[in-house]
This record gives structure tokens, C-alpha cells and sequence, in this order.
């Protein structure tokens, strides 16, 4: 059997609930792969496991990291590798759910090598990024690195950052950067890999169900308490689906109601992009309905690699 499982997704898709489903019926470590989940002040808005189903099967990368932190990729690969390492002593089969294409892509294909960016480098970068705009930013980097230039979009605000912060902290291009990857943790065409996909109207239904849900569980006072640190806008925990609009209402901007619907708005538009990049980067994973997925897994685990 297969020692690794995936399952990818977009957001409200089933996936949590069908990782449990495995974890409990294979004595299975479910190790999250999703970029906000990792951030122990967002519980509530980002849907994190409750008390009760952590206590029902081992949950690894959950709530880990403090919203101040700039948690990259990097680091989740190798705290993945931690885990999943863990698992294989433990011989329980790693269960790899959350919908981050990019973790999922560097679990199978490796990851290059870049050092972290000094903090000082990055709040430069960003506050440039606040007064000039991206264009100011990508014209500096056609200058510095005109290979990566070449290849993103004057509009890709985070690549377009990213790679000017790297050139900036390392003196070397992340095209450069690139040609020296960590190796793949996981092989892909041994794991049993799954990406959920509803009715587009049924997954409508289901992120706005999972919002009202949030705000009935409490999420205006988590992103209250959150808003309350005064963290840069720019962390990736600030920016996670709903924070934004709900802080806006905080300070008085907008009614509940208007930022509700603006974050399902949002949350819609990001389940498009996410299908469309798995699609696209990932075509090895099934396609499912959830109510198919379990189905697809099993075959999957019984048949062998070839």
C-alpha cells in the first residue's frame, strides 16, 4: 500500500471531512498542505480542524506558525518532510490534504534552495511596493535579473516581489536559484492522489454555508484579536479569504453583511484559479466528485504503481 495519500482541492470541497474518514479507517497522520491553516490565530476563518476531530486522528502543520511569521514554502517542505518522516516510523500512512498547489508541487517535484530574505530587505521591498507600485518593482528587476523579468507578468505583484527580494538578499536571479532544487519528498507515482471537484453550484452553496458558519462560530472577534496586533498588511495571514473585508468592517468601513459577501465573492474567484493551477501543474491527480473520492482512493491504493 501506498504510503503517502493526497488530497487536493478547493476551498469547501470535502476535504478535511474525507481526510478524517481515511485517517480513522487506515490508523492514518493527516499533515496539512494548506498556506493559512499553518497559522495558529486563524482558526475559525480558515476552517482548521475543531479540538474534536484533532483528538480523532493525529493533525500535523495545523496552527503551528504565529500570524507575525513569513511562513515560505521552504519551510513547509521541510517541516512535511518532518512529518512525514514520522508517519513512516510511526507505519501509519501520511494523509496530505489542503488545497496550496504549491506545497503539493514542491512535496513532488522538489523545491529550489533560496535562503531566507532578511526582514530588512523584505519591509524595504514591500513599502516600495505600497508607493511606487509593482511596475516600479518589476522595472528594477528587469535591471537586476532580466531573465525572471522576461518570464513574469508586470502585474504578478507576488512574483514580481519575490523575485526582486531574492536578487536583492542573494545577488543571484531565482531563475538561477531554481537550477538547484531539494529533492522531491514524496514519489508521486506511488501515492494515491485525488483532487475533489463539486457541481460549480453545489461548491457556491457549500463556501457560503462555511462562511455563515465561520461568523456564526466567531470569526469577527478571532479577526478582531488578530487586527489588534497591528501585524504588517502584507503577511500572508492578513491576507487570508475574509480577513481583509472583515477588518474593513472593524474599522468601519463597510457593514457585515457587504464584507460577508465580498470574502464569498473572493473565495468563489480563488477556487477558479485553484483548479485551474491544478489542472494545469498536476495533471498525475484524479479527478472526483467527493461523494466519489473514498471510491477512488482505495482503487488506487490497491492497484500497483506502474
Amino acid at each position: 500500500m501506498p504510503k503517502t495519500i493526497l488530497i487536493a482541492g478547493p476551498t469547501a470541497s470535502g476535504k478535511s471531512a474525507l481526510a478524517l474518514k481515511l485517517a480513522e479507517k487506515l490508523d492514518g497522520t493527516i499533515v496539512n498542505a494548506d498556506s493559512m491553516q499553518v497559522y495558529r490565530d486563524l482558526r475559525i476563518i480558515t476552517a482548521r480542524p475543531n479540538a474534536d476531530e484533532e483528538r480523532r486522528a493525529p493533525h500535523r502543520l495545523y496552527g503551528h506558525v504565529d500570524a507575525a511569521e513569513n511562513y515560505s514554502v521552504g519551510r513547509w517542505a521541510s517541516d512535511a518532510a518532518d512529518a512525514l518522516a514520522a508517519a513512516a516510523r510511526q507505519d501509519r500512512p501520511a494523509i496530505v490534504v489542503g488545497g496550496t498547489g504549491l506545497y503539493f508541487s514542491t512535496l513532488a517535484r522538489g523545491l529550489a534552495a533560496v535562503p531566507a530574505i532578511p526582514a530588512e530587505i523584505r519591509r524595504r521591498v514591500r513599502e516600495r511596493l505600497a508607493s511606487d507600485g509593482v511596475a516600479s518593482l518589476h522595472a528594477e528587476l528587469s535591471a537586476r535579473d532580466p531573465a525572471t523579468a522576461t518570464r513574469l507578468k508586470i502585474g504578478d505583484r507576488a512574483r514580481v516581489t519575490r523575485a526582486l527580494e531574492v536578487v536583492m538578499a542573494t545577488g543571484r536571479s531565482l531563475t538561477e536559484w531554481h537550477e538547484t532544487n531539494k529533492p522531491p519528498g514524496i514519489d508521486l507515482a506511488r501515492a494515491a492522489k485525488v483532487f475533489l471537484m463539486p457541481d460549480r453550484d453545489e461548491l457556491a452553496s457549500r463556501i457560503d454555508a462555511r462562511f455563515d458558519g465561520m461568523i456564526a462560530a466567531g470569526a469577527v472577534e478571532e479577526v478582531r484579536a488578530l487586527a489588534a496586533r497591528r501585524l504588517d498588511a502584507f503577511l500572508p495571514a492578513m491576507k487570508a479569504h475574509g480577513v481583509p473585508w472583515l477588518i474593513r468592517h472593524l474599522n468601519g468601513e463597510i457593514a457585515l453583511a457587504d464584507a460577508v459577501e465580498q470574502a464569498k465573492r473572493d473565495t468563489r474567484r480563488y477556487t477558479k484559479r485553484q483548479a485551474t493551477w491544478f489542472r494545469n501543474q498536476l495533471p498525475q491527480f484524479a479527478w472526483v466528485e467527493p461523494a466519489q473520492a473514498m471510491a477512488a482512493i482505495e482503487s488506487q491504493l490497491n492497484t500497483p504503481p506502474k
